[in-house]
């Protein structure tokens, strides 16, 4: 092992998270609107000593394989939110006996809890759908819908526009 492996392990161990204690450190001051010596020195026990106490917590996950497909799915869902919401907006102030809220049972090809997550929060993110709960064998994402028309349509867009590039994102 080389001086410089060691080093870097000797500053890992007291600061096992570099960019979070940064903005941790950049938050608190931000927050506190203040420089004051007793602000700066809190700010910075705080961003050695948060990140020291949730680092044994942290589970490996795994990598971005493809980072312009990242960068792409995060605008393509940022423009999702948008229009779901107008979309919404319409079908929530009209008569709510055109309403047909369901429950859909969406099958999963994608492993890993953090991708699995991704699918999940970007589902619930877009107005008018919601997801309640993962199966325990983590092979169905249950969702509610505000409005269903087409199930298999719904489930078949679900796997087209989100889950398939978070396959190709992290390669699972």
């Amino acid at each position: 092992m080389s001086p410089n492996d060691t080093q870097r392990r000797g500053i890992r161990r007291w600061l096992p998270m570099p960019v979070q204690s940064l903005i941790l450190f950049g938050v608190w001051l931000l927050l506190n609107n203040s420089l004051a010596p007793g602000q700066l020195l809190l700010a910075a026990l705080l961003a050695l000593a948060i990140p020291l106490l949730v680092a044994p917590l942290q589970q490996a996950q795994p990598p971005v394989r493809r980072h312009g497909l990242a960068l792409s799915y995060t605008l393509k869902v940022l423009y999702d939110i948008v229009v779901a919401n107008f979309q919404v907006a319409i079908r929530v102030l009209g008569p709510s006996s055109r309403l047909k809220p369901a429950w859909i049972a969406v099958p999963l090809d994608i492993e890993g809890a953090l991708p699995i997550t991704l699918l999940a929060s970007t589902i619930s993110l877009t107005p008018g759908t919601v997801s309640a709960e993962l199966s325990e064998d983590a092979k169905w994402l249950y969702v509610h819908v505000l409005d269903l028309d087409d199930e298999q349509a719904l489930i078949a867009q679900i796997k087209q526009r989100y889950e398939q590039p978070l396959k190709e994102i992290f390669g699972c």
